[in-house]
């Protein structure tokens, strides 16, 4: 629970910044890697911001079970983050109907900041793997493999 705690913590920090997105010179993405164990970090020299996900599992759910990048598009993944996190905000306000040791912080993410593919794709990813992994239903269907 302290790592999705983690998580939130850093996710809420970063999508509240108000920045430009995440953009890479050489492929015009974002660089995404594992660090120190079942850590992913999203980040770029030129942005003002990044994405850390710690989460025992997250890294190797992501690799052997995500969907491919580009399997979805852009507006796919930031329709589903949009209402994920409206969801997930609406359970972190009702502590006594959530499990808050779920449902700890809420996610500040802007529908009108353009964070780019990789960032969502990792949100998304991350949305996906919470749901399966705790048995929960944010909205709709809950893609798995």
């Amino acid at each position: 629970m302290k790592n999705l705690a983690l998580f939130i913590g850093i996710i809420a920090l970063v999508i509240s910044c108000k920045s430009k997105p995440l953009d890479n010179s050489q492929n015009g993405q974002a660089n995404a890697k594992v660090i120190k164990g079942d850590t992913v970090k999203i980040a770029n020299e030129e942005t003002e911001y990044e994405v850390i996900i710690i989460d025992a599992g997250f890294s190797t759910w992501l690799n052997s079970r995500a969907f491919p990048r580009n399997y979805y598009s852009l507006s796919y993944l930031e329709n589903k983050n949009q209402f994920w996190t409206q969801e997930w905000n609406s359970r972190v306000m009702q502590p006594h109907r959530y499990d808050p040791n779920l449902y700890e912080m809420q996610i500040n993410y802007d529908q009108n900041t353009k964070y780019g593919y990789e960032v969502n794709y990792l949100i998304y990813n991350y949305l996906v793997y919470f749901q399966n992994t705790y048995n929960q239903q944010l909205f709709g269907r809950v893609p798995s493999r």
